[in-house]
């Protein structure tokens, strides 16, 4: 069975950061395009973060363009998120999916995120 297992959030003033980090085990890791993705109450989910399968090439959504940064090991079948400067806007429950980065068929029950002010 596919399955994201994330870890790393918590409580941050604004200005600090944290790591993220998706734990994938079920499938090949590097034959889809794995994403961040994120959803505070009363808001739509928000595709925040992806690396695609093939080149690893990258997508930020405009919000976070030079503070988060996406990677992954493939050999540990694992994703990462390197969130900086973070502000109280990104507070939300982040999890992490695939097989692209619009739809998160697969995905974890991911982790909550809170940046005081």
């Amino acid at each position: 069975e596919a399955q994201f297992v994330e870890s790393g959030g918590g409580l941050v003033q604004a200005g600090g950061s944290l790591r993220l980090s998706c734990a994938a085990s079920g499938f090949i890791f590097d034959d889809y395009d794995i994403g961040w993705f994120r959803q505070a109450p009363g808001k739509e989910r928000e595709g925040v973060s992806c690396i695609s399968r093939s080149i690893g090439s990258t997508y930020y959504a405009d919000s976070v363009k030079g503070r988060f940064t996406i990677s992954k090991d493939s050999a540990k079948n694992t994703l990462y998120l390197q969130m900086n400067n973070l502000q109280p806007e990104d507070t939300a429950v982040y999890f992490c999916g695939a097989p692209n980065c619009d739809v998160p068929l697969i995905r974890g029950q991911g982790t909550q995120v809170t940046v005081s002010s």
